[in-house]
């Protein structure tokens, strides 16, 4: 071989790397907003019964909004929607 094929395969091989890296990076952040979802949605669904058990008017609902809110912010998308809740409840 001479020294043209080996460096177009040398720099073939380290995009296949970079590449691989990239995707391995973007599964990761969807497999975190799956988990922050899934999460998310028993975490509302388990609060919005306790509050019901304790008297209190305040549910959220499971809505592609909300669950995009939990998805993407996490905990502090969780807190957001209820917090919103609560202060239209006052």
């Amino acid at each position: 071989m001479d020294k043209q094929t080996v460096f177009f395969i040398m720099i073939g091989i380290c995009a296949l790397v970079l590449f691989i890296g990239i995707l391995k990076r973007k599964a990761a952040i969807l497999l975190n907003i799956i988990v922050r979802v899934i999460v998310g949605c028993v975490g509302m669904i388990l609060l919005n019964d306790f509050l019901h058990q304790q008297g209190i008017p305040v549910a959220a609902g499971l809505n592609p909004l909300n669950i995009l809110t939990v998805g993407s912010l996490g905990t502090g998308g969780f807190a957001l929607i209820y917090g919103i809740l609560f202060y239209h409840l006052l």
